[in-house]
């Protein structure tokens, strides 16, 4: 039980800790990439943290479930863990933990569903107001025209390939290659499967909107994944034009002026193409890269330490 217990405790201080430490440090807005990679490895080692403390709880309730944990290992490994001697909570803290994987199931399921739904809403209404000519084959056109004044462009996801659908307003307002870099932001989008990533996000946001690592891992995520879009095409088109691009969709929505409608990062990012910030070197970044991947074997570790103790 106590290794239960120090998996959970290191749980609860990642999950409280770990925004606090990432949403103060400046290198994320400098490094998008790395920064994503960060945040999936510290919510990846708490929800690790919580499946082996499920895990080694129902071995400690149930003697079926410790037949099958325990199967391969010796004698002297099983006695070295404990298991009985808190039987009383084990079986609750199991049952409160399957629980919990359960309801995040049926929460990355309903982002998923709904995620599909509005797709398919989508295309409804690009069907309406861009009607199939005779012969086409749908779905091979990879960018579609709409009819509107509003400028506005987005990546319609699903069907045989991503389709980039923009308006006749967002066209008369884009110049040059303006357009390319739009489609090279959505497209960066669409290589780096941003949509799970924001799905998963928000599925454990919604889930356990009391937990501050879960809330703050959806924020920074939509926040991160524009970066990185960005980055991908400024790398093609250069920083002016995205920028440019990015004001020119949305200089009409009222988030360029003095009171910012919602909580709108549009100017922050056009600032940070504008004025780029150095980046690490490659060196800082391979080393924040590496500690990351490590931050989820401590819980792993933290559970084999009286097995591997016992083999001695």
């Amino acid at each position: 039980m106590m290794v239960t217990l120090a998996l959970l405790v290191l749980g609860g201080l990642a999950a409280a800790v770990a925004p606090r430490v990432l949403t103060r440090a400046d290198w994320p807005v400098r490094e998008p990439v790395v920064a994503l990679w960060v945040w999936q490895c510290v919510v990846a080692a708490v929800l690790l943290c919580c499946v082996l403390a499920m895990s080694l709880s129902a071995a400690e309730a149930w003697e079926a479930v410790r037949g099958n944990v325990f199967a391969p290992a010796p004698h002297g490994v099983v006695e070295a863990y404990a298991l009985g001697a808190h039987s009383a909570w084990a079986a609750p803290l199991a049952i409160t933990l399957a629980s919990g994987a359960v309801w995040t199931a049926a929460m990355l399921t309903r982002e998923v569903r709904g995620a599909r739904a509005r797709r398919r809403r989508r295309r409804a209404e690009l069907r309406v107001r861009s009607p199939r000519l005779p012969g086409e084959v749908p779905g091979t056109e990879r960018l579609v025209v709409l009819e509107g004044d509003r400028p506005d462009a987005w990546l319609l996801r699903g069907g045989p390939a991503p389709q980039l659908v923009i308006t006749t307003g967002a066209l008369r307002r884009l110049k040059g290659t303006q357009l390319d870099a739009v489609l090279a932001h959505e497209q960066g989008h669409a290589r780096a499967r941003h949509d799970w990533l924001l799905h998963c996000s928000s599925a454990l946001a919604h889930g356990f909107p009391q937990v501050p690592v879960f809330a703050a891992f959806r924020d920074q995520v939509h926040h991160l994944v524009e970066l990185a879009a960005d980055d991908c095409a400024s790398r093609r088109f250069g920083r002016l034009t995205t920028a440019l691009a990015l004001v020119e969709l949305n200089e009409d929505r009222g988030v360029f002026g003095p009171c910012p409608a919602g909580a709108s990062h549009l100017p922050g990012r056009v600032d940070r193409l504008l004025a780029p910030a150095p980046r690490l070197t490659a060196a800082h970044r391979l080393r924040l890269t590496a500690a990351a991947a490590l931050v989820p074997f401590v819980p792993v570790l933290v559970t084999f330490v009286p097995g591997l103790s016992a083999l001695r």
